[in-house]
């Protein structure tokens, strides 16, 4: 099946759902801009939510989204409001969603998880996933530990419905590779992070647009949460701490605490926590989202018909 057909899009390009920063703004752009965007809920709560996804209908007529952490203490809480509220699109992240699978397919959700490996992706098609988000190691935030471009082609073979890559693709080369391992999709996150659209402070962007293909680090390994970021003063500080793994639990929570908000609303070069993939280094200018998906794809093979 064509990823665009099943999600009414122009693209077969769908953005990352990205905690705290992945708000109504750049959720709307990308849906305006022919992708699919989606209102990354973190840890907000249903209230907050609920104001985001009325905000994007407000902002665009378009096809758009909700990703839903279900680690997160609100996802019972969110998994009701994407139904009350009329969400077409949920994606969800950290965890399985089967225990919700019923009730969103009675509401005629389209769901797509996102998966690390090819067990779980078998799993959650029998549990009735719609299509699955196989994201490798390159991708920012939190990750898994095998790459994009192993893990793709072995979902797509071990699956019947399709497959959106995620990790490392930032340009239409990056496309052009999914698609040739089996995608019929991408998930982009960290090229949007040097949109004009996206809300996060400047400092952040031009962190992105300036990172060099070795700038990234993860963080979080040792305490099973294993975390892209790009380099700076805390991500090193996490790293001595742990280097010799005896490192207390308490020690690393005060260093992160709060770091993410650090980077995202204050720009904090040396505190924050600039979660971002190895893509960055493919990152050089601060672009419309716009102009961003017509890049990608546009200048794709898979546009010109080839793929």
């Amino acid at each position: 099946m064509d990823l665009r057909d099943l999600l009414k899009i122009k693209y077969p390009i769908i953005q990352g759902g990205m905690a705290n920063i992945a708000d109504h703004r750049l959720a709307s752009a990308v849906s305006n801009a022919g992708g699919l965007g989606l209102i990354g809920c973190g840890g907000w709560d249903t209230d907050r939510v609920r104001d985001e996804i009325r905000k994007t209908k407000a902002l665009t007529d378009k096809p758009f989204g909700v990703n839903i952490m279900l680690m997160s203490p609100y996802a019972e809480e969110l998994s009701d409001l994407v139904i009350e509220e009329g969400v077409k699109i949920v994606t969800t992240g950290a965890g399985s969603p089967g225990v919700y699978m019923k009730k969103w397919k009675e509401a005629g959700i389209i769901v797509i998880p996102v998966v690390p490996s090819v067990a779980f992706a078998v799993r959650l098609e029998r549990s009735g996933a719609d299509a699955l988000i196989v994201e490798g190691t390159e991708a920012g935030g939190h990750i898994g530990e095998i790459t994009t471009f192993v893990l793709v082609p072995q979902v797509s073979d071990a699956v019947n419905i399709p497959v959106i890559a995620a990790g490392g693709i930032a340009d239409h080369r990056g496309l052009d590779a999914a698609f040739i391992l089996g995608a019929k999709g991408v998930q982009i996150g960290t090229v949007l992070l040097a949109s004009e659209e996206c809300p996060i402070h400047q400092n952040y962007k031009e962190k992105v647009v300036k990172a060099k293909d070795t700038e990234t680090v993860v963080t979080g390994r040792q305490t099973g949460a294993p975390v892209r970021v790009l380099k700076n003063r805390m991500a090193k500080e996490y790293l001595d701490l742990t280097k010799f793994g005896d490192a207390k639990l308490e020690d690393l929570e005060k260093l992160t605490l709060g770091s993410l908000r650090k980077a995202v609303f204050d720009g904090d070069l040396d505190n924050g926590s600039f979660m971002a993939g190895q893509s960055a280094g493919l990152v050089k200018a601060i672009r419309p989202v716009k102009e961003i998906l017509e890049d990608i794809f546009e200048n794709s093979l898979v546009a010109k018909g080839v793929i």
